[in-house]
């Protein structure tokens, strides 16, 4: 999404795609999940969209075929838990909705916990993210060694709502072979969640830190100062 200047220059219209992935959750039915009116859920996440209106001249547009996008609005689970948030996920073109992995057991999704340094301040109800990448990259790779990788370049894995919140926003940035690991939510355990792709829809899975596998990349985001603002 582009605005032209006069002059004729193009410029990433940032409010503009904050307000569609405002309208997209209302779509999926967010609001209904967290129990409030769609114009509370809206109003609750409109001061957001000042912060990425005034970040618009260093963001550039999605793309999301190629695991790139700008920023995204992502929705604690506090308000919509995983569970729910996941099955609002599809791929590209589909209306199957993601499902849990079996091999979480019952009601353990809630020992997946954001690192703590990565929380935003005050644990807000929705938060911004930026400069997020798939990581493709890191297909084939020892999902311990990508993070460290991602570390030493300054950026941040992403959490598990990181990840459902750039598949709800972008299904087509979940693709064949193309699949990616959410390295910032852990259990404290050897496991780290990862999004891929079961029967033609979404699957919110894990994988373990140390085994490679050739489909499975690690996504990860801007680790610097303001990446992650929230409300």
């Amino acid at each position: 999404m582009v605005q032209v200047q006069a002059g004729g220059t193009a410029e990433f219209d940032a409010g503009g795609e904050f307000d569609r992935q405002v309208a997209r959750l209302l779509e999926a039915g967010y609001p209904a999940v967290a129990g409030v009116p769609e114009e509370e859920f809206a109003a609750r996440v409109a001061p957001l969209r000042q912060v990425v209106v005034d970040r618009a001249a260093e963001l550039s547009a999605p793309e999301p075929e190629n695991g790139r996008v700008p920023f995204l609005l992502v929705v604690s689970r506090a308000l919509v838990p995983v569970e729910e948030a996941v099955a609002r996920t599809t791929l590209a073109g589909k209306s199957k909705p993601g499902i849990v992995d079996r091999h979480y057991k019952p009601g353990e999704l809630e020992r997946f916990t954001t690192l703590e340094e990565l929380r935003p301040a005050g644990e807000p109800a929705a938060h911004l993210l930026f400069g997020v990448e798939r990581g493709e990259e890191f297909c084939g790779a020892v999902p311990a060694d990508a993070m460290a990788e991602i570390a030493g370049r300054g950026r941040t894995t992403l959490t598990m709502e990181e990840g459902l919140a750039l598949v709800t926003q972008y299904p087509a940035a979940l693709a064949k072979n193309k699949c990616f690991s959410l390295g910032a939510t852990r259990c404290g355990d050897r496991r780290v969640p990862a999004l891929w792709i079961s029967e033609g829809a979404p699957k919110l899975g894990w994988c373990w830190e140390g085994n490679p596998h050739t489909w499975l990349g690690m996504a990860s985001a801007d680790g610097g100062v303001g990446a992650r603002v929230g409300v």
